[in-house]
């Protein structure tokens, strides 16, 4: 489902004489459907880029990222938009939504855009919400005003709403009280289940051992962290 076939990655600093800083060489990785693969690694070696590039916010400077059936180096942006809305979901550490849109309409979006009619969008996402024990009485107010935990369990609702059959996970479970963890890391495995290709990053070792089938380590695809 999801193909990484020798991508590297360079920043440039332009406001520092043009400094080209090498993240990544040579990387390549596949996740067969149904399997959750960990992205481990010291701090630095490239695990947060590596998923960005997958999403399509950043560029590879080689290689190929085929997502289903999309080579995201290479697609259009029209293409990027239309496989993040019906193949590959993105739970990220952090929540950024609209502001003043309510949570129920944020958790929603994913299967408005995909056609679910309003209705059943709502009925979806408050069941997601009641499920990551988000209070109803918060359901009509922006996420933007919420706790951390809060933010982060109206993210994964959001991000587990549309059965999306490809998944990356950025923390997960950070700053969730033990149920809530047990809760997500139920709803990983149900993907899995279902057959979602998962790629997380995992600090929290328990989660990563409970939830993951295989683990890569981009340590030694990256230049000055490589043994």
């Amino acid at each position: 489902m999801i193909s990484i076939e020798n991508v590297s990655k360079s920043f440039v600093l332009h406001n520092q004489g043009a400094a080209e800083i090498p993240v990544m060489q040579e990387a390549s990785l596949t996740v067969a459907a149904g399997e959750c693969v960990a992205l481990v690694g010291a701090s630095g070696a490239g695990k947060s880029t590596l998923m960005r590039m997958i999403y399509g916010n950043y560029l590879t400077a080689s290689g190929r990222i085929i997502v289903g059936k999309v080579d995201v180096a290479t697609a259009l942006p029209r293409e990027i938009i239309r496989l993040r809305r019906d193949t590959l979901g993105y739970v990220s550490q952090f929540l950024r939504v609209v502001p003043r849109v309510s949570t129920l309409d944020v958790v929603a979006e994913p299967l408005l855009a995909t056609g679910t009619d309003r209705g059943g969008a709502h009925d979806k996402a408050a069941a997601l919400l009641t499920r990551l024990n988000i209070p109803e009485r918060l359901w009509q107010l922006s996420p933007t005003t919420f706790s951390g935990g809060e933010q982060q369990r109206v993210n994964i609702a959001r991000g587990f709403a549309f059965p999306y059959p490809a998944l990356l996970l950025d923390e997960p479970t950070a700053s969730l009280d033990p149920t809530n963890r047990a809760t997500v890391l139920e709803m990983i495995s149900e993907a899995k289940a279902r057959g979602a290709a998962i790629i997380g990053i995992f600090h929290d070792h328990a989660a990563r051992d409970a939830i993951c089938d295989k683990q890569f380590d981009l340590t030694g695809y990256t230049p000055g962290l490589a043994a």
